[in-house]
């Protein structure tokens, strides 16, 4: 079934497309959007409005793909004009990725797979505000698309998901599992492996942030790395200064540190 986004793109899955083997596997939770800021005679209608999924998995917000784009995307002149939203809203968890977390780590994009529990983004609350009360009151009189992305679940795994992303784990030859927060401890590891927690919060309890243990994944031993998400890590919008503050501290104590 085909989903589309406010003014007519569909919506697509990101998937990790350079398929050699790689050192490090990364998980986070689900695939984020291209953001647009709508403009109408000079004033701000919407600051970012998702219009379009991003180019691919952990996009950097590249200003000039975000230019093209949102450019192939049909919006009614009466309506106004899109232009990107900016780099802290198009590709922030990407720069959180590369610099706070590979780097520290001693590696780079080109030894990362990267894959998200849900590979297609969804609609946040704010999003659905925005769309209801600036979208969804134009669609009648202009011949809008209805939004038919999914909202955002509490659910990002499925059996049948989490079985797909052992598949990729293992065909990634990636001997490191990196996770991103609760949701791909809570939602992945604890169901494909026999693991002692459940949430970030008590594996730090009983290992300490940033120390790497070990488990059995698809019958390969891993060493497991859970670490905060991006948004905590870069102080992205609402956050947790414990765990900000938690991840400044393990990277400092990685500048004297090989790779895991």
């Amino acid at each position: 079934m085909a989903y589309y986004f406010p003014f007519g793109a569909e919506l697509h899955p990101l998937i990790q497309e350079d398929k050699s083997p790689k050192k490090v596997f990364v998980l986070g939770v689900y695939a984020s959007a291209v953001h647009a800021t709508w403009k109408k005679d000079n004033k701000i209608i919407c600051r970012a409005l998702a219009v379009a999924s991003e180019p691919r998995i952990f996009w950097d917000g590249n200003e000039d793909e975000a230019r093209e784009i949102i450019s192939k995307i049909a919006i009614p002149a009466e309506l106004g004009r899109l232009e990107p939203a900016g780099s802290q809203l198009n590709g922030p968890s990407a720069k959180v990725l590369d610099e706070n977390i590979l780097a520290p780590l001693g590696y780079t994009r080109a030894d990362a797979w990267l894959c998200d529990c849900l590979p297609e983004a969804r609609i946040n609350p704010s999003q659905a505000k925005a769309l209801r009360e600036k979208y969804e009151p134009l669609i009648e009189a202009y011949g809008l698309n209805p939004v038919t992305v999914p909202p955002r679940p509490s659910a990002f795994c499925s059996k049948a998901r989490s079985e797909e992303i052992t598949a990729e784990l293992l065909q990634s030859e990636a001997d490191v599992l990196v996770l991103l927060g609760d949701i791909p401890i809570s939602q992945y590891l604890k169901k494909a492996a026999d693991v002692p927690y459940s949430t970030l919060g008590e594996y730090v309890s009983k290992y300490g942030y940033g120390k790497v243990t070990e488990a059995i994944v698809g019958g390969k031993t891993l060493k497991i790395l859970p670490l905060a998400h991006p948004r905590q890590i870069g102080a992205l919008g609402a956050h947790s200064e414990k765990w900000f503050l938690a991840h400044k501290e393990w990277e400092q104590a990685q500048k004297n540190k090989n790779k895991i």
